[in-house]
């Protein structure tokens, strides 16, 4: 996910308190012919509906379709709350860094005409002072490139809402250096994905939009997806807003250049739909490039990792998921794949806030799949060495744990927060399992394994 800094002096805040929002809410059925399904129907909107009204969102679209047959297919409030417009059919939004998948597929389709390989330097295609390391498309595209994130730039707020050349940002980046090593950890990097656009069109000759619009849009016949703007006008373009107490507010400015590959395309439900469903059943890539942009590599020393090449790859509770999550200045996405059960679920929601579209694609997977509770193993390590205070890089901050054993398990808690948390689900080999997230403690190391990283904190001495 792309998480864009909101920038209070940039903002035009428009305060819509509870009872402006229109006491009707209004949901509309799409073009699709749903299957029987009444009951998810009627779930789903009662849970967008109560969302819509108490003002945490002001709209949003889902499709769930499985095996061939469209489960779901709905849209909620409004597209625009200043005119009362409610979210049209064919509703385009902002999608963020569901973008990733389609600059990684790009990447993949250029491996396949030899124009690139996976394990070039990425200095051979753009300059780039990398201090001496070694870092590959392939690290770019999985986040261990140890290269750190523009987002996470305490003056991107300001820098976003200007317009620059792009190699402007490129120079910001490279003089903040390096997080880790390339390949010894994974932090989420919107930086890699920028850098992965600009080898795009270094390598095609084309601009990124205008090769993804050859290469993958049109074939697909994803009509109304596009690179995202600030100044055209798109039919079906829905408004975005973000969350306060006080009421639902205008999202802040942003100029696209600087999302990029990482982030700035704008799609429907029903065209991610299209694009998933070519993607897992082989009619965009070939397999031994599917099977690439699925599959995690290690890092250096071995270690799995979940996240692959613009999709995660992991585990849901026990259920098989591939996907990806959004979140981008007025917008949330979520888009989930479940091979086993050949289900897919999509959710985009206009407005920032705590009911994003993971929010309801959460809610929506277990009214339709099971959850599996995590089966625990004896303890059989001593608790007492892993007492202490470990610390190291993670997402745009530093991190420390303070580590205590207790009975039967171990407490950690985070420095500045005043939550404790204890872990009581032992899987072996120093591993807790926390829901979808692991905690490995060994070796003077206590490592956060989840979608999306794999933190390595060190012990303090």
């Amino acid at each position: 996910m792309i998480n864009l800094v909101q920038t209070k002096s940039t903002m035009k805040k428009i305060a819509l308190p509870i009872i402006a929002l229109i006491s009707l809410t209004i949901s509309c059925k799409n073009s699709y012919e749903t299957t029987d399904s009444s009951t998810l129907e009627i779930y789903a909107d009662s849970l967008f509906n109560a969302s819509v009204d108490s003002s945490k969102i002001a709209g949003a679209t889902v499709i769930a379709f499985q095996n061939g047959k469209m489960l779901l297919n709905r849209s909620y409030g409004y597209a625009s709350l200043e005119l009362s417009v409610p979210v049209p059919d064919e509703a385009q939004f902002e999608i963020g860094s569901v973008t990733k998948q389609f600059t990684a597929a790009a990447i993949l389709k250029l491996a396949g005409d030899k124009k690139l390989s996976l394990e070039d330097d990425f200095t051979k295609y753009l300059k780039f002072d990398t201090k001496g390391r070694k870092v590959t498309i392939n690290n770019l595209l999985n986040h261990t490139s140890g290269i750190v994130s523009y987002t996470s730039f305490p003056d991107f707020g300001k820098f976003s809402i200007q317009q620059n050349p792009r190699d402007t940002l490129v120079r910001k980046i490279e003089k903040k250096g390096f997080n880790f090593e390339p390949g010894e950890a994974l932090i989420y990097n919107n930086s890699g994905y920028f850098l992965l656009g600009l080898i795009i069109e270094k390598v095609s000759g084309m601009s990124y939009e205008e090769y993804l619009k050859e290469s993958i849009f049109e074939p697909l016949g994803m009509e109304n997806t596009s690179y995202c703007t600030t100044t055209e006008v798109v039919k079906n373009k829905v408004y975005g807003y973000r969350y306060s107490p006080k009421g639902l507010q205008q999202k802040a400015y942003l100029n696209h250049t600087w999302p990029y590959a990482a982030g700035s395309l704008c799609s429907t439900t029903k065209d991610i739909l299209i694009w998933l469903r070519a993607l897992h059943e082989g009619k965009i890539l070939t397999q031994s490039q599917y099977q690439s942009i699925i599959t995690p590599n290690p890092l250096n020393d071995g270690t799995p990792i979940q996240y692959a090449k613009g999709l995660m790859n992991s585990s849901n509770l026990g259920n098989h998921q591939i996907s990806h999550g959004g979140g981008i200045n007025g917008f949330l996405t979520e888009t989930r794949y479940f091979p086993k059960e050949d289900l897919y679920i999509i959710c985009l929601v206009n407005t920032i806030g705590p009911h994003g579209a993971g929010y309801f694609a959460e809610k929506i997977t277990w009214k339709l799949l099971e959850k599996k509770a995590t089966a625990s193993v004896a303890l059989d390590i001593d608790l007492t060495t892993l007492e202490g205070s470990y610390t190291g890089q993670a997402r745009g901050r530093m991190l420390t744990f303070d580590v205590k054993p207790i009975t039967n398990g171990v407490t950690i808690q985070r420095k500045g927060s005043k939550s404790i948390d204890t872990l009581n689900t032992y899987i072996g080999n120093n591993t807790w399992a926390d829901g979808n997230t692991k905690f490995i403690i060994k070796n003077n190391e206590f490592r956060i394994d989840q979608t999306s990283a794999h933190y390595i904190l060190k012990k303090e001495k």
